[in-house]
């Protein structure tokens, strides 16, 4: 017997979450992702030292942040993993005159127990959304665009599109109904995950179902919003969103080890990477996820990355260095999203004190912040995107970790899953 596919509403404070509609999942179904030994591994990581990016990439010892705040991470982790059932973690820590701490444990590959490592790929899913809207505000900054223009001079057949703004979309006010809500796409997705999707088609989904809200009234996390500007993206430069990333971000970000795939590379998966594993099926049964194809979240979660990159990329995103400080300022403008101890702006999310954005896309799970008021940056990797209680399990290691390296600074409210 099927199971009926239904949407998973996301964590308030992880505001991401799944970014799919998501099927009723069996009650044993986070049991049966393996934990493995909770032995840390790939304990250093060099990461390398770019003289161009201006960040500091000092090797990491074993030891970077004491004894006594390095076993209770390895503690509260190890924990996580348990609690969540999560196969492989990996968890980079920086915080400048203090030390740091990066680390991976658990497994990659559940059937042949390959250990995780800080050094794998791994899809960052709705992450995405940050490298798309700072090459749409580039092109603000060009003043190629505004972000006070209606939609409809870019898109046509967009509902209510005279009335939506570009910064309408960026800061998820549009009061579009989101495409991945829609019954018929989840059955069409998990269907057949390896198939292509265009923009078009994806926002064919949304767009059957009446809008949600009157434009800029009410916060709702839409991915339509992310292949709209992606679109305008396209229009204006005349080249594939993918193309105007990898040229206009990554490059100058110095991002060698990030990538969006698109095209006939839609499916390239850079090794190494981990396996994935989702519950996000018609049955509600786990399966392997790794090389489902992307292209149906294209510039709202479709990108790769790694540890390496995303440590960079945080300060960078956060700071607004490949954008003018004008740009950055309205960027940076979060506003309520109706969920305690959770901002959202132009593409970013703040919450307490850390500002970024995490991905969940099936099979994989992060988490990419920086907190200005400690320099400090964290990156959390993991290859599942089963909840556990309601939870996206990266949450509960960012708030775990967060809680003892950050206590005045912990990564998510209290607001509950809805």
């Amino acid at each position: 017997m099927r199971r009926t596919p239904t949407r998973r509403l996301l964590a308030a404070a992880l505001l991401v979450a799944s970014v799919l509609a998501a099927p009723v999942m069996a009650t044993s179904a986070t049991a049966t992702a393996a934990t493995a030994a909770g032995t840390p591994t790939g304990v250093v990581h060099p990461l390398g030292i770019d003289p161009h990016d201006g960040h500091d990439h000092a090797p990491c010892s074993s030891n970077g942040l004491g004894h006594g705040v390095t076993a209770r991470l390895d503690k509260a982790i190890a924990d996580v993993r348990k609690q969540a059932a999560i196969p492989g973690v990996a968890v980079g820590l920086w915080m400048p005159g203090k030390g740091c701490y990066v680390r991976a444990t658990g497994v990659a590959d559940k059937v042949t127990r390959q250990p995780m490592s800080t050094d794998f790929y791994s899809r960052i899913g709705s992450e995405t959304k940050t490298f798309t809207v700072t090459a749409l505000l580039q092109l603000v900054d060009e003043r190629r665009i505004g972000l006070d223009d209606p939609i409809s001079r870019y898109v046509h057949g967009v509902p209510n599109g005279r009335h939506i703004t570009l910064r309408h979309l960026a800061e998820m006010r549009s009061g579009l109904f989101p495409y991945s809500a829609d019954a018929d796409f989840a059955h069409d997705l998990l269907s057949d995950p390896t198939r292509s999707f265009t923009p078009r088609e994806l926002l064919a989904y949304g767009f059957k179902h009446r809008n949600t809200a009157a434009p800029g009234k009410v916060f709702v996390y839409n991915n339509s919003n992310l292949v709209l500007l992606g679109l305008v993206i396209e229009k204006v430069t005349g080249h594939h969103v993918a193309d105007v990333i990898n040229r206009r971000v990554l490059r100058p970000a110095h991002l060698d080890q990030t990538l969006f795939p698109d095209g006939p590379n839609v499916r390239e998966f850079p090794e190494p990477h981990a396996h994935g594993y989702t519950n996000q099926t018609l049955t509600g049964a786990v399966a392997d996820s790794t090389d489902w194809n992307p292209s149906w979240a294209w510039s709202a979660g479709a990108m790769i990355s790694t540890m390496h990159d995303l440590r960079s990329w945080a300060k960078t995103v956060a700071t607004g260095e490949l954008l003018s400080p004008e740009t950055q300022k309205q960027r940076l403008k979060t506003l309520p999203t109706g969920f305690p101890g959770l901002t959202y702006g132009l593409g970013i999310f703040e919450t307490g004190g850390w500002i970024g954005h995490n991905g969940s896309i099936p099979g994989y799970e992060s988490v990419t912040v920086y907190l200005p008021a400690l320099k400090a940056t964290l990156v959390v990797l993991i290859n599942t995107d089963i909840t556990t209680g309601g939870q996206e399990p990266s949450t509960l290691l960012a708030r775990a970790v967060t809680k003892i390296a950050t206590p005045g600074h912990v990564y998510d409210g209290s607001a509950p899953t809805r």
